[in-house]
């Protein structure tokens, strides 16, 4: 596999996500609290995309990226990270990598000791950790290809089903060296305006609806 990962150049510390490549691993945290959640009937417009959850998949990661998304935490947060051939991450509330929610969570994944068979394919959202195994907390990652280096060290969770078009567009913006050694630092803010719950899918999976600022205009 040709995309690079946190092959040795990378050393970008604690809950940032140190990935850099389709192939490696890693970092960030999470978070879990409960809301009531404003549930919205709505598909992808030309400015958002859609995920869908897989609670039967990772109900631990599940459970707290829906209790985040209820409490607005995502809001006005950016995607920080950006990386052609391998993934963007965003949902750090300091915008550095280096953030996350007040909680971390379990990690959903096999070195952990939870069978989790998402394997992370273009589209697929897993969470970022640091090098524990349960600091995930708020910053998650979508894949751009074929990274099924990191199945078993990250917590997969869901899959961008509408609008992988909104993120391949990330791309587009001009990017300058990040913490991570990389190119990876949008020169221009990323934003999530909002990011929501909204109705089912047909099989009864969540799903949440991401709204992005007009980031190329």
């Amino acid at each position: 596999m040709k995309n690079r990962w946190i092959a040795g150049v990378l050393a970008f510390a604690a809950f940032t996500g140190l990935m850099t490549g389709c192939g490696k691993k890693d970092t960030a945290e999470s978070t879990a609290e409960t809301t009531a959640p404003a549930v919205v009937s709505n598909t992808a417009s030309d400015n958002s995309f859609i995920i869908t959850l897989y609670p039967d998949v990772a109900p631990i990661t599940c459970e707290n990226f829906e209790n985040l998304v209820s409490q607005g935490f995502y809001n006005g947060l950016t995607f920080h990270r950006v990386i052609e051939g391998f993934m963007a991450q965003g949902g750090d509330p300091q915008g550095t990598g280096m953030g996350g929610s007040d909680q971390t969570i379990k990690g959903e994944f096999s070195v952990n000791g939870v069978e989790n068979t998402l394997s992370h394919q273009r589209g697929v959202v897993s969470m970022a950790r640091s090098m524990d195994y349960d600091s995930a907390s708020s910053q998650f990652f979508i894949c751009y290809a074929d990274c099924s280096s990191l199945d078993g060290s990250y917590a997969a969770f869901g899959e961008v089903t509408e609008g992988m078009e909104v993120v391949d567009s990330f791309l587009q913006v001009e990017r300058a060296m990040g913490g991570d050694g990389a190119m990876s630092a949008p020169t221009k803010p990323i934003i999530m305006e909002t990011v929501e719950l909204i109705d089912d899918d047909a099989n009864g999976n969540p799903r949440v609806q991401v709204t992005m600022n007009d980031f190329l205009s």
